[in-house]
């Protein structure tokens, strides 16, 4: 009896494993940026491995992946912002495009997300 149920969770652990979604590394993060003073908004192309500024915020790109079958949805990237006056590191961590809101950079005038990742 006691193996039986070994081998249901055995079965059910290894079941998710299975049907894990094949994911990419994409070459490059496209980010988007809001300047909520101004109210500009700009879509930033950033090489994985690479920084770009964001007002005084130095957003590095660490790794972009996507899903095979949907490159152009649920895309997530590992981001670091810093602050380059203070300099104090103000986010690191995954971003999901899909999900925005799920881990969010939160800063009193800038905004940035992940929209997707390309290899272009």
């Amino acid at each position: 009896m006691i193996l039986n149920a070994l081998g249901v969770v055995l079965c059910l652990l290894a079941a998710p494993a299975a049907h894990a979604d094949e994911v990419a590394q994409g070459k490059v993060a496209v980010l988007r940026a809001l300047d909520r003073i101004s109210g500009r908004l700009s879509d930033l192309f950033v090489p994985v491995g690479d920084s770009v500024n964001v007002g005084p915020l130095a957003v590095t790109v660490a790794q972009c992946r996507y899903p095979v079958d949907n490159p152009s949805g649920d895309a997530y990237a590992y981001l670091v912002i810093d602050d380059m006056q203070s300099r104090s590191k103000l986010f690191e961590g995954w971003m999901v495009a899909s999900a925005p809101g799920l881990n969010p950079f939160d800063h009193m005038r800038y905004d940035v997300w992940v929209l997707r990742c390309t290899n272009s």
